[in-house]
């Protein structure tokens, strides 16, 4: 089964992201830090991440990095409320999708996520 992964150290965001992804037919899997993603027998299984900058522990440009040189091809949408341009800038150079910037519209959330699934898949 493949699943959206949703990585936010903020309960509620966990929650109402994968709330609405699952009113829209996605599975979803959550995870409070970056550490506890990357440790996930179920990583291989993602769709795409959705993945919070700042966070308790590893940053998320941190677990970008962690991927890339893991060589998981696992698409990242990045989610934060404190997107400076050289982090937005930082994060697209290293392969994001997308980076939203909290609070987002469903439709741009849905948008990244199809986008990203849709490079998971090969297309451009």
């Amino acid at each position: 089964m493949s699943f959206v992964c949703i990585v936010d150290d903020d309960a509620s965001v966990r929650s109402g992201v994968g709330n609405l992804l699952k009113a829209v037919g996605y599975t979803t899997m959550t995870f409070s830090s970056g550490e506890e993603f990357l440790a996930s027998p179920e990583i291989d299984d993602a769709l795409c991440v959705l993945l919070d900058i700042r966070m308790r522990g590893m940053q998320g440009l941190d677990v970008q990095r962690q991927l890339n040189a893991e060589h998981r091809a696992i698409p990242v949408v990045f989610m934060s409320a404190h997107g400076d341009g050289e982090t937005v800038e930082r994060a697209m150079q290293h392969g994001a999708v997308s980076f939203l910037r909290k609070p987002f519209a469903e439709e741009v959330l849905l948008d990244s996520i199809e986008l990203a699934i849709g490079r998971k898949n090969g297309e451009r």
